[in-house]
């Protein structure tokens, strides 16, 4: 495969990657802002599978060779020190 292709997917796939860890972390915000305390049960199970679900785009993404590892466990852990903020704002209210 050509490198310029190789490099404008890798390019595509990171930017889809960090667009739906966004998306988890703004679904996750709204839930706090409007429905539920982080302790509900249902809090937990959207953020389990929304996280699972983004773990399993990130393993694909390495496994086609669009993405290093390392970047893929950034996004993640990026993600969870978001999210770990938006629940301390949260519980301080």
């Amino acid at each position: 495969m050509d490198t310029k292709i190789q490099l404008s997917y890798q390019e595509k796939a990171l930017e889809l990657l960090k667009n739906d860890a966004e998306k988890i972390a703004q679904l996750i915000k709204v839930q706090m802002d409007n429905l539920t305390m982080p302790q509900c049960p249902l809090y937990e199970e959207v953020l389990d599978t929304q996280m699972f679900g983004l773990s399993r785009e990130i393993d694909f993404a390495v496994k086609l060779g669009l993405l290093e590892r390392s970047e893929g466990k950034e996004i993640i852990a990026s993600l969870e020190q978001e999210l770990s903020v938006l629940h301390d704002i949260h519980t301080e209210k």
